[in-house]
């Protein structure tokens, strides 16, 4: 695994989503061709995706031994459409490609819900005026129960701020103001499962990884044990619903 005034000065930037993965290859080149994006090989065993954008987050596939269970991933990844006729090409691309219709309770919700070829799920979002020159991601969504706690802490920790409100989300935007935005929305279930993906973060390269640890905790995480071991360079930390994160070095 790899995150208000003097706090949001002082905030870590998201390095991306970290999904596990039964095949970290194949599932960063189908994703780069879902997005439209780049990717290459870390370590000889993950894939990471990335755009041309370096302000924009990017994806780490890391190899694990276990399949997916859970019912619905607590976070996922919501890709832009800049019309109608555009989004149900990419919808038919991607089922061409591996992908699969899922139900998540969307009923008749205008965005589509499909999961990629190892289950993780994600939507094809209807035309949104936001979106119409993201870069193919337009948006990292995790489920929350508390709106305005899970809006604060992570604003605290990403130095996002709040874009938009909706009945049962926030929308948080990037400093620079462009998507891909990170978006909360209310969810009935709480957290009981290690998440099949996470969130990234790191304080900036002239940033003290310790202190950011601490600043953090002090906002509301707490150290989290997923096996990582002694001696991996970054802290394994869990937002205040219990979802980890990973605070890595600065860079």
């Amino acid at each position: 695994m790899r995150g208000s005034g003097q706090t949001r000065a002082m905030a870590t930037q998201l390095w991306g989503v970290v999904i596990a993965a039964l095949d970290p290859i194949a599932q960063a080149e189908w994703w780069a061709g879902a997005l439209g994006w780049s990717w290459e090989i870390e370590d000889d065993t993950d894939g990471v995706v990335h755009c041309d954008d370096p302000s924009v987050p990017q994806l780490l596939f890391e190899r694990v031994s276990d399949p997916k269970t859970a019912l619905k991933n607590r976070l996922h990844l919501d890709l832009a459409s800049i019309s109608a006729a555009d989004q149900a090409a990419t919808v038919e691309r991607l089922l061409g490609a591996g992908a699969s219709r899922v139900d998540v309770g969307q009923a008749d919700a205008p965005w589509v819900v499909l999961a990629d070829p190892e289950g993780n799920e994600f939507c094809v979002l209807e035309p949104r005026d936001r979106y119409q020159d993201a870069p193919g991601l337009a948006s990292i969504v995790l489920d929350v129960n508390d709106l305005d706690a899970m809006a604060e802490f992570w604003t605290a920790a990403t130095g996002y701020s709040i874009g938009e409100h909706f009945p049962t989300g926030r929308s948080l935007h990037a400093p620079h103001g462009r998507p891909p935005d990170l978006d909360l929305v209310r969810v009935p279930e709480p957290k009981t499962l290690k998440g099949r993906a996470h969130l990234d973060v790191h304080p900036p390269g002239d940033g003290n990884h310790q202190a950011e640890v601490a600043r953090l905790t002090a906002l509301g995480a707490t150290p989290a044990d997923v096996g990582q071991g002694p001696d991996v360079s970054w802290v394994v930390l869990a937002d205040p619903e219990g979802n980890e994160f990973c605070v890595l070095r600065p860079q």
